[in-house]
């Protein structure tokens, strides 16, 4: 696995180049006010009734319509939600790419699922921060940077990898480390973590832990507290230094629990679920499915989305958060900002 550095990469590959990010949420912002700060030359493509019109605008960058913004750029780095990028690349984009451009991506489902496929004269690659576009601007801002995968699908000019080290450059990544990987690698795997473990699957544990304490009489703070609240601090010891330093730190009771009952909860049979899923992603199930959902107008998405807020976990720490004041200061997202 080849892994680099700022030392890597040549900023003389974004220069005389005009960047164009499409779209302004966590990414967006992320990305084109680090590549502003780093002295690139970036426009903003966005609808002229997005509300993110203000909020980008208010940050020093220049908005333009994505059309004319994909006209004018060299480089067009879509930051669109993956259910909505079709659509936009045939409307928007495909229309304004000619020969020797460069098409970007921060994450590789719409190229891997063949959802767009760009002219063979194009240059294609992929930069994707692994983590959300706040944090990639809060580690910036602080002299630091968010780990960035690469990833070159397309490379009729010869330079795709040296502007894709270039621009991760530039929005921070070099400072931390930017790995080389596939489009099939970034977009198979991130899918499967997202659902089986990161989000479904850590949401879904926490949920039926607070559930059976919550059933079997316990208090709904308590619940709280012991399968929500205290995930960050196991979180964070995991993210210092993986598993052993977790159990490191730990009591030896809690440690003794984590070996013998843990395995119980996620046994061979959570296993064998978690490769459907897998199987799923690699299929092109999953993708088909989900841009289905979009297309649909998500009725079972939203649906599921309300039920998830009247869960009595969600009041419950609204509650409890409410007597904690510290942690609303420094928080990564300011709704009023990205």
């Amino acid at each position: 696995m080849n892994i680099y550095y700022d030392k890597d990469a040549d900023p003389k590959f974004l220069q005389d180049k005009t960047i164009a990010i499409i779209g302004y949420g966590s990414q967006g912002f992320g990305h084109s006010n680090n590549l502003k700060d780093s002295g690139a030359h970036v426009i903003v493509g966005l609808r002229s009734d997005s509300p993110s019109v203000a909020k980008a605008q208010a940050a020093g960058l220049e908005v333009l319509p994505v059309g004319d913004a994909a006209e004018r750029a060299d480089i067009i780095m879509l930051l669109t939600p993956d259910e909505l990028t079709p659509g936009i690349y045939a409307r928007e984009i495909a229309p304004h790419l000619k020969a020797g451009k460069y098409l970007a991506v921060a994450h590789g489902f719409s190229i891997h699922f063949k959802k767009i496929v760009p002219p063979a004269d194009v240059n294609v690659f992929m930069v994707a921060p692994k983590g959300p576009g706040h944090l990639v601007r809060r580690e910036y801002e602080r002299g630091a940077g968010v780990p960035c995968l690469i990833a070159v699908a397309q490379d009729p000019s010869g330079d795709a990898k040296q502007v894709a080290l270039a621009y991760a450059s530039a929005i921070g990544g070099g400072r931390a480390g930017i790995i080389e990987t596939t489009f099939k690698e970034e977009t198979e795997t991130d899918l499967f973590g997202e659902q089986a473990v990161l989000c479904g699957g850590l949401t879904a544990l926490i949920q039926a832990g607070f559930e059976t304490l919550t059933e079997a009489g316990y208090a709904p703070e308590m619940a709280y507290f012991e399968c929500l609240h205290e995930m960050k601090l196991i979180v964070d010891l995991l993210y210092e230094g993986g598993v052993a330093n977790m159990r490191y730190s730990i009591s030896n009771t809690a440690e003794y629990g984590d070996l013998t009952r843990g395995p119980r909860v996620v046994d061979p049979t959570v296993k064998a679920r978690m490769k459907e899923i897998l199987a799923e992603i690699q299929s092109g199930q999953f993708a088909d499915e989900w841009l289905a959902e979009a297309e649909s107008g998500k009725e079972n998405f939203n649906r599921m989305i309300a039920e998830g807020k009247k869960h009595q976990i969600e009041d419950v720490g609204e509650k409890l958060r409410g007597l904690m004041p510290w942690l609303s200061s420094n928080k990564i997202v300011d709704k009023a900002k990205n």
